[in-house]
């Protein structure tokens, strides 16, 4: 436990390093900001759009984006934290944008206390990292894009890139609260569209 705290403190610090030297136009902090992030984030617009070129370009405008306004970020969050929130935002306008197919509606129209009533299954605890059969994946990701958008990126940021609550929450710009009742639903969603490939190969 301490030495996850050391190296954790460590990964903060080098950060914070690389982010002032940037800030003051740095290419080599800038280009290590760059290649630090590019994989995470390429992943993420992958999962927020489902389509490659789409990933890519929200990988460039994120980018030039953190080039641009570097000097803005103020360290109140984590400097991925940030540069995730840009990426979400770009990667919602594009989806937005091409009038997808995903079903749209605020949290506030969600019948709270009938959620908390709900007989809530079991999430099993899929380490995804370790999933690496292509037809797990592909129906895991047509279940994705079943997800609504406010559930499916929630969903993306918890559990397949491994943020905390409050990472996401900031993130998205939401309370704690609706980060674990849109996670929730969209658990439970998935776990019906998934429980039972997930139990023939073998993955809980």
């Amino acid at each position: 436990m301490l030495l996850n705290y050391v190296v954790l403190e460590s990964n903060n610090k080098k950060e914070q390093e690389l982010v002032s030297k940037a800030k003051q136009r740095d290419k080599n902090a800038l280009s290590q900001l760059v290649s630090l992030y590019s994989k995470r984030i390429y992943h993420l617009g992958l999962r927020l759009t489902g389509n490659e070129q789409d990933a890519e370009d929200i990988l460039q405008e994120t980018f030039l984006i953190m080039l641009k306004k570097i000097n803005q970020f103020r360290g109140k969050s984590t400097f991925y934290t940030w540069l995730y929130r840009i990426a979400v935002n770009i990667g919602l306008s594009k989806i937005q944008s091409k009038k997808m197919k995903y079903h749209h509606f605020s949290i506030d129209d969600l019948d709270i206390e009938k959620i908390h009533s709900e007989h809530i299954h079991e999430w099993p605890k899929l380490d995804f990292k370790n999933v690496s059969t292509k037809h797990f994946k592909k129906k895991l990701d047509d279940a994705l894009e079943e997800l609504p958008e406010i559930y499916r990126t929630v969903f993306i940021l918890r559990d397949l890139h491994e943020l905390s609550t409050e990472e996401t929450s900031k993130i998205l710009q939401i309370t704690s609260s609706n980060t674990k009742i849109r996670l929730m639903r969209a658990r439970n969603f998935l776990k019906e569209k998934l429980e039972n490939l997930v139990k023939t190969e073998g993955l809980i």
